[in-house]
């Protein structure tokens, strides 16, 4: 529970509870909490400001905090959704959990990332249904989208449903109804130790690998520079992480490269382990004895809505009506938008902060656009839910 009372309605006084409490992922950081604590102090906040609130379990004692306000289903629903879940504070050069407002800029790690977008949402929800709201808000704040997104994929798998959603990402107050997704896969190459004044004996992995990379990154400038969509630009891979090797005198018997892709509309996990498979066969024609595996992992689609969508265009009458610019924009990162979107509930972000802050060393989000968003969400649940 936070140490004081949150005021009803109060964004920035939320988020400012919600980032002292510490939510690190525990699949991220082996000494990490995870988000219980922090989803049962919004869920008592939220509970005192009116909502009818559930904590769902999304998987190892984890909870979701479900919240469901206004009516009974007369006019249209929305979720309002974001997560609670945080990365690490290494390196941070603040205190991590301390929120101190300076120069009009609440610090900590998870303000940018996503508690100034949850509590703007939060707030929203709670101010437009004291008015009467003909449709239903379900504010699903939820666990593990740092990781594997276990709590939204828990949202999903319990049926809850709407006309439309919001997620709060961080987006600079952009409307962004698209983002990328994203595909891991590891290469492993085989080679044959031997010692390293036996070149007729070795077959050297590490090269034989650098070789598929370099494949690849012809096919990418060739290839994927050249393809484009509206608001996210190309597509685009990088290699990760590579391991491999003996010793200095020793023909390294194995290499592996993990590399993640980054995908746009109309492309698939899949694709990404046919671009690796012909790279190899490519090198083969040059270099037969390259025997190599091709490892896909885990991968999660883009999102993408269409600008002309009703929600797309409610959002930015509400914008208008707060006096605020309404610019549709890409969104680089990967977000639950994706899940709930392809569940059948068209998904858009729009949050308060810069993704780019998100896990920085220095994590802030501006005051004033947490209380921006908060009176755009505000003006969109009326609109779109209807008065009671």
């Amino acid at each position: 529970m936070p140490t004081r009372p949150v005021p009803f309605g109060d964004a920035v006084a939320l988020t400012r509870a919600l980032v002292a409490i510490d939510s690190r992922n525990p699949s991220l950081a082996a000494d990490a909490p995870g988000e219980r604590a922090c989803a049962e102090a919004l869920a008592d906040v939220l509970a005192a400001w009116g909502f009818d609130v559930t904590l769902q379990d999304s998987g190892g004692a984890r909870p979701n905090v479900v919240a469901r306000i206004g009516g009974a289903g007369e006019g249209r629903s929305l979720i309002l959704n974001g997560h609670l879940d945080t990365v690490g504070v290494e390196g941070m050069t603040h205190a991590p959990l301390d929120p101190a407002i300076r120069d009009g800029r609440l610090y900590g790690r998870g303000s940018a990332d996503m508690k100034g977008g949850v509590a703007a949402m939060c707030a929203a929800a709670a101010r437009a249904a004291r008015a009467g709201l003909a449709g239903r808000v379900i504010v699903t704040a939820v666990t593990d989208e740092e990781f594997r997104s276990q709590g939204t994929a828990a949202v999903l798998a319990a049926g809850i449903r709407a006309d439309a959603a919001i997620v709060t990402e961080p987006t600079r107050l952009a409307i962004c109804p698209a983002h990328r997704g994203f595909a891991w896969l590891e290469l492993v190459v085989h080679g044959r130790a031997a010692h390293g004044s036996r070149w007729d004996l070795g077959v050297d992995a590490i090269t034989l690998a650098s070789l598929v990379v370099a494949e690849l990154d012809a096919y990418q400038r060739d290839v994927l520079a050249a393809r484009t969509h509206p608001l996210l630009g190309r597509p685009s891979f990088h290699a990760s992480l590579i391991d491999g090797g003996i010793g200095l005198s020793t023909y390294p018997d194995r290499c592996s490269v993990r590399f993640e892709r980054r995908t746009i509309t109309g492309e698939r996990a899949e694709d990404f382990a046919a671009e690796v498979q012909a790279a190899i066969v490519r090198v083969q024609a040059r270099r037969p004895e390259l025997r190599a595996d091709v490892l896909p992992g885990f991968a999660q689609g883009p999102n993408d809505v269409p600008a002309s969508h009703a929600i797309v265009r409610a959002l930015a009458d509400a914008l208008a009506a707060t006096s605020l610019a309404a610019p549709i924009e890409g969104l680089s990162c990967w977000t639950d938008a994706a899940l709930l979107t392809a569940a059948g509930v068209p998904a858009i972000c729009f949050g308060p902060g810069d993704i780019g802050l998100a896990h920085a060393a220095a994590e802030y989000v501006p005051v004033h656009e947490i209380e921006q968003a908060s009176a755009a969400l505000e003006s969109l649940v009326r609109s779109w839910c209807g008065s009671a």
